[in-house]
């Protein structure tokens, strides 16, 4: 698996596609691989799965974390005067976790100044199972949208094809098959498949995209079920 080489890498994709998941565990392994990396969360569309909500965990993996709206406590989208360090700051990698439609994708624009000088990649994430990804047709269009708000061009696909604790073997193959027949005829890269660290050994050499393994960071309270060690023990401190 071959992690971004440029400054700055954009994740957008609709609600649901599982972008803010991909997009922490993306912040992960570039750290792990000693990189200086940092995540902007720039997502003022979805208040249910924000990353800056894992701050905790990335700052302890030396990640530095960006957030709009004071961190959340504001009623209305506000950027953080520091964040024009992701732009300067040539000797670290950005990830920044857009939001998820052509409303959150216009919030780039803002930027677009900053990301004329510097070399950065757009990847756009989709989740066959989602139904404004259930076909080419639409997965071009919301992304033509989402090109459109942003003034900025998509650079690659990641498929997240997913049906959360549902997910099976099949159902990543199914998505995979799916991203590569849009990435061809958009002409554009398939990047990675992404799909839990745990279907890893299954998936082996049979994949269009390059595997990329994700640990589940983003569910809620709620869907802990037997989740309630390992990554999410640290909800149980109070």
């Amino acid at each position: 698996m071959k992690l971004p080489e440029k400054q700055i890498t954009i994740i957008s994709g609709h609600y649901g596609t599982g972008k803010t998941e991909f997009a922490v565990n993306l912040a992960f392994a570039m750290a792990r691989d000693g990189r200086k990396t940092a995540l902007a969360d720039l997502d003022i569309v979805n208040p249910y799965f924000r990353s800056y909500e894992r701050s905790r965990e990335l700052e302890c993996e030396g990640i530095t974390v960006y957030v709009t709206s004071n961190f959340g406590k504001a009623d209305i989208p506000a950027l953080p005067p520091d964040i024009m360090a992701i732009f300067a700051n040539r000797q670290q990698q950005s990830i920044i976790d857009l939001g998820g439609d052509p409303v959150g994708a216009r919030l780039l624009g803002y930027y677009q100044p900053q990301l004329d000088r510097i070399d950065f990649d757009f990847w756009f994430v989709i989740n066959q199972n989602r139904v404004e990804n259930g076909t080419i047709d639409k997965v071009r269009r919301y992304l033509q949208l989402t090109e459109a708000a942003s003034k900025q061009q998509i650079t690659g696909i990641v498929n997240n094809t997913h049906l959360g604790e549902e997910t099976t073997v099949d159902v990543i193959l199914s998505g995979d098959e799916f991203a590569a027949n849009v990435a061809k005829a958009i002409n554009l890269p398939l990047i990675y498949t992404v799909a839990e660290r745990k279907f890893e050994e299954e998936l082996k050499g049979r994949l269009n995209g390059s595997f990329f393994p994700i640990d589940r960071y983003m569910t809620k309270p709620w869907e802990l079920g037997d989740h309630e060690g390992g990554l999410f023990a640290w909800q149980k401190e109070g």
